[in-house]
């Protein structure tokens, strides 16, 4: 029963979070990126882009097309690029 209530709870603060009776411990947000803007930025493909980050050419295009945006460590591999463009090259390298 240990777990369901830790669970239970853990929904609770869920609701009351999204209820707005309670703020979240913390919130990671990223800026959604310009990927076409940094891609040509370090004048590179969208084949070369996808091999760096170990993508789909058609993530790329969709990322472009803005059709979806990307999320997780890949918005923050972009962030960091973007503040850092010698990044990229560091992982095009491997």
């Amino acid at each position: 029963m240990h777990f369901f209530d830790e669970l239970k709870t853990s929904l609770e603060e869920a609701v009351d979070i999204k209820n707005g009776t309670k703020a979240p411990s913390r919130v990671t947000r990223y800026e959604i990126a310009d990927v076409k803007a940094i891609r040509e930025q370090l004048n590179v493909s969208q084949a070369e882009m996808a091999k760096a980050l170990g993508t789909s050419v058609d993530t790329i295009k969709s990322w472009e097309s803005r059709r979806r945006n990307p999320t997780g460590l890949a918005a923050k591999v972009l962030a960091t690029i973007q503040a850092n463009p010698a990044f990229f090259y560091e992982l095009a390298a491997h």
